[in-house]
């Protein structure tokens, strides 16, 4: 008996035609649009092209969404997606118009982000016209978010319905946008002071080779990394985030999966930012507007597996889980306490045109000076009330604040940091 053969999709047998491998190191034609960072219009500085399907008219490293790439080429392979799709842009104008500000043409206060990244289907429609295959970086759309302890805070008095940011369902009312990472390479290097050689061997040599135009085509300066990206929630108006005579309450949060999706309570991730998101709507409420950028740093950019693994070791260390440990065992298994590296944090504020934040809900030191060191102002830091710290959790804070995080009340001596805090492991 001959087994029937399995149908091949029209795509995968469009892929499985011999031909010859294009090597991303090659020179494409000469003619690829030029691109000049920090220029004053989106016409001088010209569109970022990461396409797959015409080479020759790609001007960047690296594709459009990045950190989702791998799933696109699982897709084409199956013949689920055609290779040469292009996106249709009808109807995805964004809902609120973002700038231009004049930190957009500032080539050194941008650089981790497209700034004219929501505006490809206006800003570039004579190339678009042309067949060049042009995406949006960013989109911003508009939204309902409703969480448990905005319920619970309208229950209990602290946030009152006003149809207008709180519905009484206890549904909060945003514009909320999503970026993704689009990197200035001489830019970034400035950030973090290497020299632009030394990044691009770096990013080439530990992606293990991944992107080889990183070295062979110093003439390609914006990288697309294979990284997460961020999502921006405003409350209010998005237009007076750039207005410092409006009262501005903002926290930049960074991914934790665990606290922020599932409630682990070993750490203050999801009371901080519900918190946050409960100063964002009373600010919002007195005339003001509210901010929560919420950035995929996943586990101090460490990852989740590095995370439970730093979990383990503090949990079983003699002793107990101890404050004065805290950050040792996670640079035990990681080689480093952290690796959110605030430095290129600030830009998604100066692409919002904001100068000052007058209430800042964050205790993060390393937050606080990278947003003051960029330029930006500002007036009072919101700590999490002491009621919302899990008992779990308060090994953390307490190490955090011996470390040089704000808080308006003591810090602990050595001596405190001794005492095991947190719970042995179920």
């Amino acid at each position: 008996m001959v087994a029937e053969p399995n149908p091949v999709p029209p795509a995968a047998t469009a892929r499985s035609a011999p031909r010859h491998i294009r090597l991303t190191s090659h020179h494409g034609a000469e003619g690829a649009l030029a691109i000049r960072w920090g220029a004053p219009t989106a016409a001088e500085r010209g569109p970022l092209i990461g396409t797959t399907t015409t080479r020759a008219h790609r001007n960047v490293i690296g594709t459009h969404s990045g950190s989702y790439s791998v799933y696109r080429a699982l897709a084409v392979a199956s013949g689920a997606l055609s290779p040469e799709h292009r996106a249709d842009l009808t109807n995805t104008a964004p809902t609120d118009v973002i700038g231009p500000y004049a930190q957009w043409s500032d080539p050194s206060a941008i650089v981790s982000l497209d700034p004219w990244g929501a505006m490809v289907a206006e800003a570039f429609t004579t190339e678009l016209a042309a067949g060049f295959d042009i995406r949006p970086t960013i989109a911003i759309t508009k939204a309902h978010v409703i969480l448990p302890e905005i319920a619970d805070a309208i229950a209990k008095g602290r946030l009152q319905p006003d149809g207008r940011i709180l519905l009484p369902n206890g549904a909060a009312l945003v514009t909320k946008a999503a970026i993704e990472p689009v990197w200035y390479l001489p830019g970034v290097a400035a950030r973090f002071g290497c020299s632009e050689t030394t990044l691009r061997r770096v990013l080439f040599e530990e992606t293990g080779g991944m992107y080889p135009e990183l070295v062979t085509r110093s003439d390609l300066e914006v990288f697309l990394p294979p990284i997460g990206g961020q999502t921006l929630y405003i409350f209010g108006n998005a237009r007076d985030l750039a207005d410092s005579s409006v009262e501005l309450t903002a926290r930049v949060h960074d991914e934790c999966n665990g606290s922020d999706v599932f409630g682990s309570d070993i750490c203050t991730c999801r009371p901080y930012l519900t918190h946050a998101i409960e100063e964002c709507i009373r600010g919002a409420q007195r005339g003001g507007v509210g901010l929560v950028a919420y950035s995929r740093k996943e586990g101090r950019a460490l990852g989740e597996v590095t995370k439970f693994l730093v979990y383990n070791a503090r949990k079983r260390q003699a002793g107990g889980d101890t404050a004065d440990q805290y950050f040792a065992r996670t640079e035990c298994v990681a080689g480093v306490q952290d690796m959110r590296f605030q430095e290129l944090m600030p830009d998604v504020l100066h692409w919002l045109g904001i100068r000052k934040i007058h209430r800042l809900v964050s205790m993060s030191n390393m937050k606080y000076d990278a947003i003051v060191g960029s330029g930006i102002e500002v007036g009072e830091r919101i700590n999490i009330p002491e009621e919302l710290i899990p008992a779990d959790a308060r090994v953390e804070i307490d190490a955090k604040m011996a470390a040089g995080y704000f808080t308006p009340g003591p810090v602990p001596d050595a001596e405190e940091l001794k005492i095991a805090k947190g719970r042995e492991l179920a």
